[in-house]
Parts: C-alpha cells; structure tokens; sequence
C-alpha cells in the first residue's frame, strides 16, 4: 500500500505541518494510544488475575503469586529493547499492527489455562512471559510518534500517547473485577468456577481477564493497518540506531526512567497483592485501579508542563515528591505483633501510595521532554561549525537516535516493572514485612535527585533541558 507510506515529512516546516502534517500526525497519534493501551492492559493482566487463582482452585504460594505478577514486565522490558528499533526498521505503520496482533495469543491461552485449576505452573509462567508483549509495545509505539511532531510538541504528544497508553493499567484493574463475576460470553466463554465465601458460595469466570479483550485487539489492529503511515525518511537500520549505545546520557535517562516509569508499572503491578497481604480486609479489588488511573491521566500533564519550565526542573521535584511518598507508606504500615502483622493505617497508605502514582506519572512525562531535547541537542553541537548541510544531517540525527534513545530507554525502565513486585516479595519473605524494599527505593530516589540536579537542572550543567 504505497499511500501508506509518507514520502515527504517535514513537521518543523510551519507551512506543511498547518497543511497536512499536523491531521496525519493526529490520526497516527489516535490510532496508536488504543493499541499501546490494549498492550498496556494485557501485560497487567495477571495483577488482577493472581488475586483470583485460589478462587478458582489454583494452590500457588504467595511467592508464586508475585513471580506471575512481576513476570511479564521482565519479559516485557527485554523485549522493549528489541522493539524500540523496529519502526525505524520495518515502518510505524506495519509494526503497530503485527505487535498489536500479537497480544491475541497470551489473552486467549490465559482465557484457556485459567479454566483448568490442573495448569500446571510452568504453563502459567509460560503466559506470563507472554504477556510480556503488551509491554514491549510501549518502546515501539514511541519511538515512532517521536516522528511524527514537531520539537514544540513532542512533549504533548509523547504525553497523551504514553498517558492515554498507560491508562491501560487502570482499565484492566478496573474492569477485569467486575466482567469476570458475570458470564460475559455465554456458552461460548466457557464454564463458571465455583468457590465459597463466607458459606455462601459465589460463582467466577475467570476466563474473561483473557477473552474480553480479544475483539478489542482485533479491531486495534485492523485500524492500524488501514489508518497509520509508514514515514519514508524514519527509515534506519538498526546499526544506524545503534550509536546511542555510546552516548553517556542514553545510560543517564534509562536510570532515571526506572525511577519514574519503573515505579509507576512496578507499584501497579505490587499494590494490589501487596495490600491483600498487609490489609486482607480491604477489598482492594475496588481501589487497586484509582493509583495507575492517576499516574497515566497525570502524563500528559508531565509532558506540557515540562514543554514550559523544562523537563529537568519537572523530574527534579518529581523524585523529591516519591522520595516523601516512600516516607508515607513506611509511616503507614502494620506492625508485628507476636510474629502477625497488627494495626497500620490503610487510609494514609493508600494516599502515599496515590501520591507515588501521581509524581511518577509526572515524571513519566518530563523524562520524555527531556530525552528528545539531549539528543537533538548532543547532534547539533556535534555538527556545528560544519556547515549548513551538516546542519541538517544532524537535525535528521537528532531525529532518529531520539526516536532509538525513547523507546530503548523505556526498556531499561521497564525493569522496575519487575524488581519493585520482586522486591517486595523478597522483604516479605526474609523479614515478614515490605520495609526492606522501601527503604531501598527511598535510596534510589535519592540518587536520582542528585543525578538530575547534576546533569541537567543545576546552573552551567552539561546538558540543561
């Protein structure tokens, strides 16, 4: 489909970007924020499933549990790294739609294994790992709206494309609660579990955390194809794109990006077995959605904030609110009373964890202003001095290793997707409480704080943004 493919693109070209640029860049944006939170909600699927597998006849351990939590960010953020170069090398457009294709597989092989309480677990972490994949769209999916605006507003842009994105988390935890208590497909979903709770017994489909969202993928993917572009010159080998790998501030932003994105996916995936861990009278299947709902609605706001005071400014008060938020929950937290968990205050843990959810969905938004601003601007000195042409060669470059630099960075934060769930497993396990855990976080927002100030924020730093 050649018309697919945009031959000519000029966003910082006022006249063309008035004239047909911004209604492309526009469509593809609109386009792609249903996919990437589709992805969103696939790879969240299991924080909402886990808290109903002893329901449905499942016999895993705790620490079981938290492994198919926090198993498809790992798997998801591996393969980000993977993704992030796959627009630049086979066009926005057809990578949109194959990945967006590929979340049918672990949501009807869940809608099947959680049928059978017999799964074994292997299988389980087997559709965990695949999971995964919702995931790994997030690195594709920005790296290739990064084409498709201008400097002015790619903050914007990255903002509603991430926010609306991760909105995905939220739609999951909201949703997956209240579908799986009804029999949303009939005959054709499957048979009901059946389970008591106090003597009364109560009927779950399980099967639908899965199958609810395969007509949905389906027709995501459909739009893609038919409604996206492939742009021309965003065409690079991976090889081209490989020259961040040597710039020292691509490591510098995949470490800060942990701290905000890493939070945000890591405590969403954690808040809700670890509340019913802390809290089991709390019915936290009502509430475990509010804190992703604030953290990815916040992003946009992150990102045009930053597009007016700077991006360094936004993430540097961004950690000083998480490291306060750490500080809130350690306040709040049950004691251990002959070797049980007793007391805590759930009200002032639930808003210090609120609070965490709104300063990284902040800090989601102001790293990505940050990102494409280094980069073009790391190319521009490079060429200065060397002529016009030069010039513009670097413009193109500052382009395309900024569309790389978003999308591997977004891997490496991924991560936090995995250790935050682990991490809180660990201290569960060795110390009967989640204090070890937070107070390790507490010191890596510390360290970010000084990177930040360091490096972007101060007065004469290397690289103010």
């Amino acid at each position: 489909m050649s018309s697919a493919v945009l031959k000519r693109w000029e966003p910082e070209n006022s006249a063309f970007w008035q004239d047909e640029g911004r209604s492309i860049a526009r469509r593809n944006l609109w386009i792609s924020i249903p996919c990437l939170t589709l992805g969103f909600v696939i790879s969240v699927l299991w924080s909402m499933v886990t808290l109903n597998l002893p329901n449905a006849g499942f016999t895993f351990t705790k620490d079981q549990l938290f492994l198919l939590t926090a198993l498809p960010q790992l798997s998801g953020a591996t393969l980000r790294i993977f993704y992030s170069f796959m627009p630049g090398v086979f066009g926005g457009r057809k990578w949109t739609t194959f990945s967006t294709a590929l979340l049918l597989i672990p949501a009807l092989w869940l809608g099947f294994a959680v049928q059978d309480p017999t799964t074994s677990y292997p299988v389980m972490l087997t559709i965990a790992l695949l999971c995964g994949l919702g995931s790994g769209n997030f690195a594709s999916s920005m790296a290739n709206i990064a084409f498709f605006f201008p400097a002015a507003e790619k903050g914007k842009a990255n903002g509603l494309n991430a926010g609306f994105g991760n909105l995905g988390v939220s739609l999951a935890q909201l949703l997956i609660p209240l579908m799986i208590t009804m029999p949303l497909f009939g005959a054709f979903g499957g048979d009901a579990q059946h389970y008591l709770k106090d003597g009364v017994e109560k009927s779950l489909w399980l099967q639908n955390a899965g199958f609810m969202w395969v007509p949905l993928i389906a027709v995501a993917a459909i739009a893609a194809w038919f409604g996206m572009n492939d742009i021309a010159a965003a065409k690079s080998s991976f090889a081209d794109q490989a020259v961040i790998f040597k710039r020292r501030h691509n490591w510098i932003m995949c470490y800060l990006y942990i701290g905000t994105f890493g939070s945000f996916i890591g405590f969403a995936g954690a808040f809700a077995l670890l509340t019913k861990t802390l809290f089991p009278e709390i019915p936290i299947a009502k509430f475990a959605f509010i804190g992703p709902m604030i953290g990815a609605l916040i992003r946009p706001v992150g990102g045009a904030l930053s597009d007016k005071v700077g991006g360094a400014k936004v993430t540097l008060a961004v950690f000083f609110g998480m490291a306060a938020g750490v500080f809130g929950v350690l306040s709040a937290l049950p004691v251990k009373v002959d070797g049980a968990l007793a007391g805590g205050n759930w009200t002032m843990f639930l808003l210090s964890f609120l609070w965490l959810f709104a300063w990284a969905g902040i800090g989601n938004g102001s790293t990505y202003k940050m990102i494409p601003t280094i980069f073009s601007t790391v190319c521009r000195r490079e060429a200065e001095g060397k002529g016009e042409a030069a010039l513009q060669q670097a413009k193109l470059a500052g382009l395309k290793e900024s569309a790389a630099a978003a999308g591997f960075i977004s891997a490496i934060g991924a991560y936090g997707g995995f250790f935050i769930p682990q991490s809180f497993g660990m201290s569960m396990k060795s110390t009967g409480g989640p204090e070890m855990a937070l107070y390790c976080f507490l010191a890596f927002y510390v360290t970010c704080i000084v990177i930040t100030w360091y490096c972007y924020a101060r007065k004469n730093a290397e690289l103010p943004c």
